[in-house]
């Protein structure tokens, strides 16, 4: 089975369940155009969850899907979390990217983590800075090209 994009999500505001949307514009040393996380001031532009996450949350019980963990882009079928930092992949036809961060400190409890005493996003979602921008679509084949 090859990687893909099952989703794209965006919120205005940090912190909070994202929306998922049709279609993202990924801008070089930006990220996606028209979500909070976007900022050429810092290396998280864009998060990556691996639906395969999702559905552990979904095996204890909660009723959750893509975007409830507030990342950008839901993916199937790529284990994101062993992409070591400094590794570079393909989204769609156009974009680049390079992975700048697993993981993360969750200094707020979130909603999720407050419903099953645990999270996924903390400890297997991924950030992504831009390296080539394009637009993407949920359905967009990813490919790991290669790493520092």
């Amino acid at each position: 089975m090859s990687a893909k994009v099952i989703s794209i999500n965006i919120s205005d505001k940090k912190g909070v369940r994202k929306k998922a949307v049709e279609t993202a514009l990924l801008r070089e040393n930006y990220g996606i155009e028209n979500d909070a996380h976007a900022s050429e001031t810092w290396h998280r532009q864009v998060s990556l969850l691996a639906l395969e996450s999702i559905d552990k949350m979904r095996a204890m019980g909660l009723k959750v899907g893509p975007g409830d963990f507030a990342e950008n882009i839901t993916t199937e079928g790529i284990d994101l979390v062993v992409l070591p930092v400094g590794t570079k992949m393909t989204i769609g036809a156009k974009v680049e990217a390079e992975v700048s961060q697993i993981g993360k400190v969750c200094h707020t409890r979130c909603a999720i983590y407050h419903q099953a005493g645990d999270c996924v996003m903390p400890k297997e979602g991924i950030f992504v800075k831009v390296l080539k921008g394009g637009t993407i679509k949920a359905g967009d084949e990813i490919k790991v090209v290669g790493s520092k």
